[in-house]
């Protein structure tokens, strides 16, 4: 068996799951695993197609300036929507490829970066190739 044929997760550090908890299930509406109670400083999330998020607790967090975790979406717009009404400030950006309120498009692909409690990056897009 390769990598290739192995599930993959994107794992983000937090210094206080319970300021992540209140982020990662109240605002962005994740529900973790069945059975997860974030003992021992971990909790694991189930997204689309069986794909993971693990958020734990570490005094790492924050650190990382680069994306941390990126969902993919053909309802882009109603998610970003949603999020924004949740209370999510997508990053501003004097890119030309941004708009006012943070989108970045490129061709057909668009994308919007967002920051966690400790200020991991995430992001959102479209689910488009870049063209």
């Amino acid at each position: 068996m390769s990598l290739i044929e192995a599930q993959v997760r994107a794992t983000i550090a937090v210094t206080d799951m319970s300021t992540a908890r209140e982020f990662y299930e109240g605002v962005l509406g994740l529900k973790p695993l069945d059975g997860d109670d974030g003992m021992d400083g971990v909790r694991i999330y189930r997204c689309a197609e069986n794909s993971l998020l693990q958020v734990y607790a570490s005094e790492h967090a924050g650190g990382v300036t680069a994306t941390a975790a990126s969902w993919s979406t053909p309802d882009f717009e109603p998610v970003i929507e949603e999020l924004r009404s949740r209370g999510v400030a997508f990053e501003p950006s004097e890119d030309p490829a941004a708009d006012k309120d943070g989108v970045h498009t490129f061709g057909e692909h668009k994308v919007a970066w967002f920051k966690d409690p400790d200020g991991n990056t995430i992001a959102v897009d479209n689910g488009r190739s870049p063209s």
